[in-house]
């Protein structure tokens, strides 16, 4: 039996700035959006450019670390995808949309800060909370087992590692499952995975985190026919975007390079993209900005905090 979660809502309600939804909750299993920014948030740290100036100002809303949530509000639980340091701030959103909800488990990208450091809010510091299962690749698993402080929250139970298997699928509950898929990155400490979520008939990728498309050994074209809707990395929107650093070593695939990539689409599976995980340069954060527009009018979506997604 999983504990100590519901300590989390009193934890986050000092300081959180709730996530809204432009319509009442699904009732039915779901895909909520918790989080669209890169690893560092929306704004980041030391960063004073007009960018992070409106977010510091309280001109723009602050943007938390992507971060997806399967829901399955009939049997009240709750997985998220990658456990970011706006952990706490995440979970009090999803339970103020959906009281009482229980988290079931983690699933784990990779070891990179945005993707597993809200792990920390399970120990002994904080929510101490009881066995919550994490789904880990076998680097990624290694990792947290051998290193402090995460080695810590296993010793203590805080977290119970689950084995992930590229290519392979857990089954979670009656009628959907979750598939793990290697993809290139900078792995300096664990694999770097993508994620398929289905429910019955309806299924979404989760790749927040590539190098390159062409890298991959899959085609991005054919894993967008696959699914129902993706959410793919949007970090950068074109090159040049950071000035003074050399972006071939922070390597993404840039919005412009996607749209152009996935240009032989037809209107119908463009349609099914969703960019996220935008770092704080990425004008797709600034709503008016004429990137946003271009994205739109060439039939891609921006991925939004608060959207839900039915799983039917």
């Amino acid at each position: 039996m999983i504990k100590h979660l519901h300590l989390l809502f009193f934890i986050s309600i000092l300081s959180c700035t709730n996530i809204e939804t432009e319509s009442p909750p699904l009732s039915e299993t779901n895909l909520t959006i918790l989080g669209i920014a890169q690893d560092a948030g929306f704004p980041q740290a030391n960063c004073q450019k007009e960018c992070c100036a409106k977010v510091w100002n309280g001109e723009v809303a602050r943007k938390r670390v992507s971060c997806i949530a399967l829901v399955d509000p009939q049997q009240q639980k709750a997985w998220i995808f990658d456990a970011t340091p706006d952990f706490k701030d995440q979970w009090y959103a999803l339970e103020k949309l959906y009281p009482g909800i229980e988290l079931a488990g983690i699933f784990l990208t990779h070891a990179h800060m945005g993707h597993y450091t809200g792990l920390m809010h399970l120990g002994r510091e904080a929510v101490g909370a009881d066995q919550i299962p994490v789904y880990a690749m076998p680097k990624m698993r290694d990792y947290l087992r051998d290193n402090g402080p995460w080695s810590q929250l296993v010793q203590l139970k805080n977290i119970e590692l689950r084995d992930l298997a590229a290519d392979s699928s857990i089954i979670l509950g009656a009628g959907y499952a979750v598939s793990s898929m290697l993809v290139p990155h900078r792995d300096e400490y664990s694999e770097t995975v993508g994620f398929r979520i289905k429910n019955k008939n309806t299924s979404a990728l989760f790749i927040p985190d590539i190098d390159k498309w062409e890298k991959w050994d899959r085609s991005i074209l054919d894993e967008i026919k696959a699914v129902d809707y993706a959410f793919l990395d949007g970090t950068f929107y074109q090159n040049g975007e950071i000035p003074g650093r050399d972006m071939s070593l922070i390597p993404h695939p840039f919005v412009e390079e996607s749209m152009q990539h996935f240009d032989p689409l037809p209107s119908t599976e463009k349609a099914k993209v969703h960019f996220i995980h935008f770092n704080h340069t990425n004008p797709l954060l600034q709503s008016n900005h004429p990137a946003v527009n271009e994205v739109k009018t060439a039939g891609y979506n921006i991925a939004q905090e608060g959207q839900q997604i039915l799983l039917n």
